[in-house]
């Protein structure tokens, strides 16, 4: 997934006289644009900061919170500089003016104006906060609009008015990447469509692993392969289904070189349908560390929406590729594993697996170090 924006400070804050001028003003449009450190505190504060004014010549300015925190500066507590807190309810805002009408399309400029922040910061934080920009955003709640369309029963063309496609056309070029397949398709459950599939034995019990021609589209863990199939094709009861493991070989090897303990990420293309909350919380997921874990609250934070922590149990619960997606790597708050929906034993023994591996990783580099300065 990608976005087109600048890490590097707007045009209107790239000299120190414009960011001296927006400290003066405690310009909130600058916030996250840039940073200032203060030398005779040790603190560091966004540009609209309340707290007293410095002199100018005890100011130094960042381009983000990690290069003032490497320059031996501290984060101000008042404005709280390096946290999320203001940028959460900014974030709040955006996506309430983007779900109130799914036909409405918003520029970022008409975004930005909305909530009171500039186009530049606006784009950066919702990134950073969501995991997508507002335009992707807005693209997977009009995918989703146009799933719930279809799922009434409604028609292809009706289900795309009332998704806010401007046209059919501009539908069929950009909805099949939220639905993964076409419109049609979907609303026949995956008529026409071909999916391949192939199970094979694995440490954690029999994986099946389905693809369509764009990509990955199902990993699932179980006890027999009979069940396994059944629930593919209830998934995609309109689709034609063939067995081929010469196929999904390759995909099947990857995961089991996974299981072993052998490779800790997937080179995997994945062809799978999302709401807006789901995709920002399964973007949530691939970015945890293999071998760290994240509490269910910590991801609903981590998506901006702390309260929605339930909803994000859901989210990792209606994940269909295993693995691919690693929502076995969220826990509980206090620990414990929870639910898993290929297994509890099976989250357990993934968490212990790559927890081994990390383990490993560690102890060979610390070994690595301590011949190095024999060596020396």
């Amino acid at each position: 997934m990608t976005t087109a924006f600048s890490h590097a400070a707007p045009a209107a804050f790239d000299s120190e006289e414009a960011r001296w001028t927006a400290v003066l003003k405690r310009d909130m449009s600058a916030d996250g644009a840039f940073f200032y450190g203060v030398r005779t505190t040790g603190v560091f504060c966004r540009p609209s900061c309340a707290s007293r004014l410095p002199r100018r010549e005890n100011v130094d300015f960042f381009e983000s919170a990690d290069e003032a925190r490497a320059a031996g500066y501290r984060e101000c507590k008042r404005c709280q500089p390096g946290g999320l807190p203001r940028e959460l309810e900014i974030v709040n805002r955006a996506c309430a003016a983007l779900d109130a009408d799914p036909q409405q399309r918003l520029t970022l400029a008409q975004l930005s104006e909305a909530v009171h922040v500039s186009p530049f910061h606006l784009q950066r934080l919702f990134k950073r906060v969501v995991g997508v920009s507002p335009r992707q955003y807005q693209a997977a709640q009009r995918g989703a609009a146009l799933r719930d369309a279809l799922q009434r029963g409604a028609d292809v063309t009706r289900a795309t008015v009332d998704a806010g496609f401007g046209s059919p056309s501009r539908m069929y070029d950009t909805a099949a990447a939220e639905l993964g397949m076409a419109p049609s398709e979907y609303r026949r459950k995956g008529a026409g469509l071909l999916v391949h599939y192939a199970s094979a034995p694995t440490s954690l019990g029999l994986v099946l692993v389905a693809t369509t021609d764009k990509g990955i589209c199902k990993i699932a863990f179980g006890d027999a392969e009979a069940p396994l199939v059944d629930d593919l094709r209830s998934e995609f009861a309109s689709a034609e289904l063939v067995g081929d493991p010469v196929r999904l070989a390759p995909f099947i090897e990857q995961i089991d070189a996974y299981l072993q303990g052998k490779r800790e990420r997937f080179d995997l293309p994945l062809d799978i349908a999302a709401t807006a909350f789901q995709q920002r919380v399964w973007e949530a997921l691939r970015r945890i560390p293999y071998g760290e874990t994240r509490s269910y609250s910590q991801i609903a934070e981590a998506v901006g929406s702390p309260r929605a922590v339930r909803a994000v149990a859901n989210a990792c619960a209606s994940n269909p590729v295993a693995l691919a997606i690693p929502c076995h790597r969220v826990v509980q708050k206090g620990g414990a594993l929870s639910g898993y929906r290929w297994g509890a034993a099976r989250k357990a023994t993934l968490l212990d697996t790559e927890a081994q591996r990390e383990s490993r990783h560690a102890d060979d580099t610390v070994q690595t170090t301590a011949d190095m300065d024999h060596a020396a």
